[in-house]
């Protein structure tokens, strides 16, 4: 008898705990609607003190940490908002490894990371930190293939590290040629559209056959279009032939109307 009235109290207090539980984590999404971040951040806390089986207090907290983070802000306590985030989102996936919420979470935030510069370098960026996201779309991918989101992801951080590559090229050749310099509508010298291509070409033809399909997942896709008109336009720097460049940056233009056409579409559709 003593057993069973002990086995009842401690089932009732892990009863009160979590509805405490559940009651700070109302409170903490009434909070960050509010606009007050740094109580939602306690309120999720407490809450996820209260029953750490609650995966929403985690993800919740995790989202408003990240919310907190200003890329390429260097104080102290943006980097620490950007660590405690990475830190619940590992805390959800060593318990649930396919929790998409928390996938999408680390992959949004390594890549808004890698446009912090690591210390001592000299380029504006992480690329590191572009190919570390990536592994976390590619990790979508795998176990929920049809969506969208993340095949338009693998597109952009593909486009953003070529499109990195191709400025810092074309800005070395303009530094060392002062007299003959190259405009950003302009083909590359052959010697760099050759190096652009023996480095950059697998990253640009995965980001055009990713955002295809992107597009092929979700047709009115503007996004992914407005991304692949910007990856032809970097795959036309890595052709010598004059018709193939003009042939891939008519397909870029053609793009750029298809996505004016959507844009309008939905436009009307919500009576913007």
């Amino acid at each position: 008898m003593a057993l069973a009235v002990l086995a009842v109290t401690i089932l009732g207090a892990s009863g009160c705990s979590k509805l405490k539980a559940r009651d700070k984590l109302n409170q903490g999404v009434q909070a960050y609607k509010n606009g007050q971040p740094d109580a939602a951040i306690e309120d999720f806390k407490e809450s996820k003190a209260l029953d750490p089986t609650l995966m929403m207090a985690r993800l919740y907290l995790a989202t408003a940490y990240q919310g907190q983070y200003i890329p390429g802000a260097p104080s102290a306590d943006n980097q620490r908002n950007a660590n405690q985030a990475l830190q619940e989102y590992k805390d959800v996936l060593s318990i649930d490894p396919n929790n998409l919420t928390a996938i999408d979470g680390m992959g949004s935030l390594v890549f808004s990371m890698g446009t912090t510069p690591p210390a001592g370098s000299t380029v504006p960026y992480d690329a590191s930190k572009f190919e570390e996201s990536k592994t976390y779309h590619e990790k979508h991918i795998q176990i929920k293939p049809e969506d969208p989101e993340p095949y338009y992801w693998v597109g952009v951080i593909d486009w953003t590290l070529a499109w990195h590559a191709n400025r810092e090229m074309r800005a070395a050749y303009n530094t060392a040629n002062p007299k003959k310099q190259i405009k950003d509508d302009q083909p590359l010298p052959p010697n760099l559209r050759d190096e652009f291509a023996s480095k950059y070409g697998q990253d640009v033809d995965e980001a055009i056959d990713y955002l295809k399909k992107a597009i092929e997942r979700k047709p009115d896709y503007d996004d992914a279009m407005a991304y692949l008109n910007l990856v032809y336009r970097q795959k036309a720097d890595m052709v010598s032939s004059t018709d193939e460049r003009n042939a891939l940056i008519k397909q870029a233009d053609d793009l750029i109307e298809q996505v004016k056409q959507i844009k309008q579409r939905k436009g009307q559709a919500t009576g913007d």
